[in-house]
């Protein structure tokens, strides 16, 4: 019996020891906001482009076999280290694909499984960019034979599987080969690429400039036409993408005159993924955060005055979020079970604390008076009762506010006659609320033009001027970089209002749908 005991101890302590660490587990586990098939898209994505890297620069070295005579590679063979790591993404490759079959098929799998691939992937798509680098000098040096390797082999078929077989194969040699020069024709032919839709084979070329020629002019803008890339193509995977690849870039270049547009770009990014006030804000919020850190980083950028417009309409989603919910524990459980009163009044409080400006603010200030009503604070209910006669006199609350003054026995103040002429807010007809509702389109003016290349040959992006100049913008189209926040501010920047001193530009912003494409705003530096 007491043996017994002991073991039954044992084995008590052994499963609380794993119910602990499974939890423990689980809560230091990294959260994503994208669900399991945009992650594995993602991944999947990342591993085929490295793999086409890969194969890229081992068909350039063409090293010759000096490992026997079954022709066997030497280990000391740089293409022995590339074929290690295109072994390694082709395995996690296929676990990718294995999972998105069980994803499709609705089969059971274990989701924490996703955030230890993701950290692989990542951890493979450094070594394999370390790799490509160091190799530089290999493929250089073998330049000569390489290109011999690739006229001869150019009619037999599709080069990497993604460009057109048959012919004459152009993009075989500028990437199978190294020369003086051939960074500028790779950086043309890869923006001419992404303007005609072709985003894979803009990105391959771009990321060639990237692994092959560390020391050019062009790779800092080749760095940021990828993320461009991502956010022509517009699709919710290549969205997420282009966030952190503008994230990335800024990581490179923090104080780079395009720093203020790359923040931008985040926040667009995160404001096209927006849908509607009464589905997932999660968006939203990112959106907003990424706005009001490029105001606090960069209280004159030139760019002020579309943020904050950006700003207004990310703001004015949160706050009838926040204004829905509020009515639903009101009408729905306040009203039926007496529950509710407290959510219904936090609700409210915040979109008047964080959201000032929200086009229906009246309904705001009269819902929160009713909760003060309804716990018996008359004295602070009729404060708000006295704010709509006062500040909302064209308000459809207004009859009502004086109304519960009437009750309360407060004096009904008179209106404030210059707020009489306050626009009201925009309604949406039928077809358009409708249409609203169909597509889920959240309605957020977004400039769907990238920094460096906008959509179609428009002859006037800043890639055109940085290809005229070698990489570089002309000084007379470069503004002055933004001017970061050096030392918190004791009263920090407004969401709204008017902008500050801002940065010159040689064309001024618009306020909807900008083009920074079409706007010249910056040198980047190489």
């Amino acid at each position: 019996m007491r043996f017994r005991s002991i073991a039954l101890g044992a084995v008590s302590l052994f499963l609380l020891a794993s119910l602990s660490g499974t939890g423990l587990a689980q809560q230091t586990r990294p959260q994503s906001d994208q669900t399991p098939i945009q992650r594995l898209e993602i991944m999947r994505s990342k591993l085929e482009s490295m793999r086409r890297s890969l194969d890229n620069a081992i068909a350039a070295m063409n090293a010759r076999d000096t490992g026997g005579t079954k022709g066997k590679a030497s280990a000391d063979d740089p293409r022995e280290r590339l074929r290690s790591l295109n072994k390694e993404a082709g395995s996690l490759l296929s676990e990718v694909t294995d999972l998105r079959g069980k994803q499709d098929r609705s089969e059971k799998y274990d989701v924490s499984s996703l955030d230890g691939l993701e950290t692989s992937v990542a951890d493979l798509n450094t070594r394999v960019q370390a790799g490509l680098q160091t190799t530089a000098g290999e493929r250089t040096a073998g330049a000569a034979t390489s290109s011999s390797a690739h006229t001869t082999k150019k009619k037999k078929g599709r080069f990497l599987g993604l460009f057109g077989g048959g012919g004459e194969d152009k993009y075989a040699e500028l990437t199978g080969t190294v020369a003086p020069g051939r960074d500028r024709v790779l950086f043309e032919e890869a923006a001419t690429q992404i303007r005609k839709g072709s985003h894979e084979t803009g990105r391959l070329l771009f990321n060639t400039i990237i692994t092959t020629y560390p020391d050019s002019q062009y790779l800092p803008l080749a760095k940021l036409a990828i993320a461009d890339s991502f956010y022509l193509e517009g699709t919710t995977s290549s969205l997420i993408q282009a966030a952190t690849a503008y994230q990335d870039w800024l990581t490179f270049f923090p104080t780079d005159p395009l720093a203020d547009d790359a923040m931008l770009k985040v926040a667009e990014s995160e404001m096209r993924q927006m849908g509607l006030s009464d589905r997932d804000i999660t968006h939203a919020r990112k959106a907003e955060q990424r706005l009001k850190a490029l105001l606090q980083q960069f209280p004159r950028t030139g760019l002020r005055t579309q943020v904050e417009e950006r700003l207004r309409q990310t703001q004015e989603n949160l706050a009838l979020h926040n204004l829905q919910v509020a009515r639903f524990y009101y009408e729905a459980r306040y009203r039926r079970t007496g529950l509710g009163l407290k959510g219904t009044k936090d609700r409210l409080r915040e979109i008047i604390e964080k959201y000032p400006y929200f086009c229906l603010m009246d309904e705001v200030i009269f819902r929160y008076g009713v909760t003060y009503q309804e716990e018996e604070e008359p004295d602070e209910a009729a404060k708000y009762f006295q704010q709509i006669v006062r500040d909302y006199p064209n308000s459809q609350y207004v009859e009502k506010a004086r109304e519960q003054l009437n009750v309360i026995g407060a004096p009904i103040p008179d209106p404030d006659p210059i707020k009489k002429n306050q626009p009201e807010c925009p309604n949406l007809s039928f077809t358009q609320n409708l249409l609203q509702q169909v597509t889920g389109n959240s309605g957020v003016t977004v400039d769907k033009d990238g920094i460096l290349i906008s959509k179609g040959d428009k002859g006037n992006d800043l890639i055109d001027k940085a290809i005229q100049n070698a990489g570089q913008l002309p000084s007379n189209e470069t503004p002055l970089a933004p001017v970061q926040r050096t030392a918190p501010a004791r009263n920090p920047p407004p969401a709204t209002g008017n902008p500050g001193p801002a940065r010159p530009r040689t064309t001024a912003p618009t306020t909807t749908n900008p083009a920074p494409s079409a706007t010249p705003t910056a040198t980047p530096k190489p």
